[in-house]
């Protein structure tokens, strides 16, 4: 696998991977649209059945590094079939559920499961490929996250209004086995990492380097999620009619299925050198829906832009945090390689509560400018980083 461009097994690999981050990514986000369902099936609030969503990402934060952490040394295949085999029974077991405490803890195991599968997609991906085309391997097996909430969520979500929303884990149950075949034949054998103490892999978060590094895309994902949580109420004020909203957020989805392809190439060469640029710009797009959303074409064309900037941190990132592990603690990529998912999370709930806290204060389009300066701030991080990287450079020189 050293070969310079991509073999007929290294494209199946990469499909397999991809539809792996598919099916994770339905089953996680898929909750967003089956709430309602969920909280009048099982007489609860709509705020208490969110705290599925929260509690998700919570457990998926925290989880997802120190089982990584402890479980380094395992054979990377059988470890991901015997996830996989677990994401199953797990998605199974809320078919069944009709109870909230079963259900919420059903989904926090659930939440470890796919967060450590994530990470172990992408350091196969990292580790399988040939060097120059690791970017484009990642950025498929992201794509998997943007093809489903284009694809996955939707689907889900109309076959709970057809039938109920336990009818939908059995969607992702059925996904979940698709996924378990396609990677029992292609999945390859890997040589297992050095075992590693706890301390020596967990030692890794506390470089300095490796947490500017984190930092990065947790502000990115930041910067536009102080945004998109709000868009809908963003929309209404553009008067956009309510039967549209639905056709813009899928559209929105779409877009981003070409930055996921952008992000590939971006971290092909310079990547960390480009994304302070690409930071920057996406501020300039952020701040600039203050103005334009007080036109109903210019708004649309600029929230369009914004799902074109959203992910374009993704792949690059995800590699960086790989690399610089390499160098600082060799024994800790795995864990190095749920940093990013990790951080997106993180990115996420902060931006959201940003977002929030703006909102409430007044006037919504404020959040635009919260979404722009947290960019900026992102930029900022980023030309450190690489002047650091720069130095580096020329003191091994």
């Amino acid at each position: 696998m050293h070969a310079a461009e991509l073999s007929k097994r290294h494209w199946l690999l990469i499909f397999t991977l991809t539809l792996l981050t598919f099916v994770l990514g339905t089953s996680e986000f898929v909750i967003v649209g089956i709430l309602t369902d969920i909280s009048s099936s099982l007489h609860i609030t709509n705020a208490k059945a969110g705290t599925l969503v929260s509690a998700f990402a919570i457990t998926f934060a925290i989880g997802t590094p120190i089982v990584m952490s402890a479980t380094s040394h395992f054979p990377k295949r059988k470890w991901m079939l015997l996830l996989i085999g677990s994401f199953i029974i797990l998605n199974a077991l809320c078919v069944f559920s009709t109870s909230y405490i079963i259900l919420l803890a059903l989904r926090m195991m659930t939440a470890i499961v796919t967060g450590v599968l994530i990470s172990l997609a992408m350091i196969v991906a990292s580790e399988t490929m040939p060097i120059a085309k690791r970017g484009l391997a990642i950025s498929f097996v992201f794509g998997g996250f943007t093809l489903a909430n284009v694809i996955g969520v939707p689907i889900g979500t109309v076959i709970a209004q057809w039938y109920n929303w336990n009818s939908t884990f059995l969607f992702t149950t059925l996904l979940g086995g698709i996924s378990f075949l396609a990677s029992f034949f292609i999945l390859p054998k890997m040589h297992s990492q050095i075992r590693s103490s706890m301390r020596d892999q967990l030692s890794l978060l506390t470089h300095p380097r490796i947490l500017m590094a984190f930092f990065i895309p947790s502000l990115g994902f930041g910067a536009t999620y102080a945004i998109y949580t709000y868009l809908v109420p963003i929309l209404k004020g553009m008067e956009v009619p309510r039967s549209s909203i639905s056709l813009i957020l899928f559209g929105y989805g779409f877009i981003s299925i070409f930055s996921n392809i952008l992000a590939g190439k971006i971290a092909s060469y310079n990547a960390i050198g480009r994304l302070r640029f690409v930071f920057f710009l996406q501020a300039l797009v952020l701040i600039s829906l203050y103005w334009t959303t007080n036109h109903f074409i210019f708004g649309l064309v600029n929230i369009g832009l914004m799902s074109l900037m959203a992910i374009l941190l993704t792949t690059s990132t995800q590699l960086y945090l790989i690399d610089l592990a390499r160098i600082y603690q060799p024994k800790a990529t795995g864990l190095a390689a749920s940093l990013m998912p990790v951080a997106s999370n993180v990115g996420i709930a902060f931006g959201s509560a940003l977002g929030g806290f703006v909102y409430h204060q007044g006037n919504l389009m404020n959040v635009t400018w919260v979404g722009g300066l947290v960019a900026i701030f992102a930029s900022l991080l980023t030309f450190q980083s690489h002047r650091l990287d720069q130095k580096q450079q020329k003191k091994a020189a």
